[in-house]
């Protein structure tokens, strides 16, 4: 059974910057693409950034510049540095881990975190 937990959420001031982690336990296959999404109140949760094990990374318009995905693919893990804060950044930040079929690249297995709370706000 595959297990996301995140960590490093919390409060910051406008222009700030935080730095989330996600460390993913279980079994994990090859090939796989590690994201976080965000959830603000009352809006549907969005993609925020993707990063593919072989490397290649996906931002939305919103936070290219802004924020930057990374991972460790040796421990399963991945990270989200976002700096340039603003209130709109404010949400929900969810770890999603998806396993792909090799010959197709579709879905295999999709795993989700528990959420961490950022809140940017003066």
């Amino acid at each position: 059974q595959v297990q996301l937990v995140e960590s490093g959420g919390g409060l910051v001031q406008p222009g700030g910057s935080l730095r989330l982690s996600c460390a993913a336990s279980g079994s994990i296959l090859s090939p796989n693409i590690m994201a976080w999404y965000r959830q603000a109140p009352g809006k549907q949760r969005e993609l925020v950034a993707t990063m593919h094990n072989g490397g290649s990374t996906n931002y939305a318009d919103s936070v290219k510049g802004r924020f930057t995905i990374s991972r460790d693919n040796a421990k399963n893990t991945v990270s989200l540095q976002m700096n340039s804060l603003k209130p709109e950044d404010t949400a929900v930040y969810y770890c999603n881990l998806k396993t792909l079929m090799i010959l197709t690249s579709r879905v295999r297995n999709e795993y989700w975190g528990q959420g961490t709370q950022v809140t940017v706000s003066s």
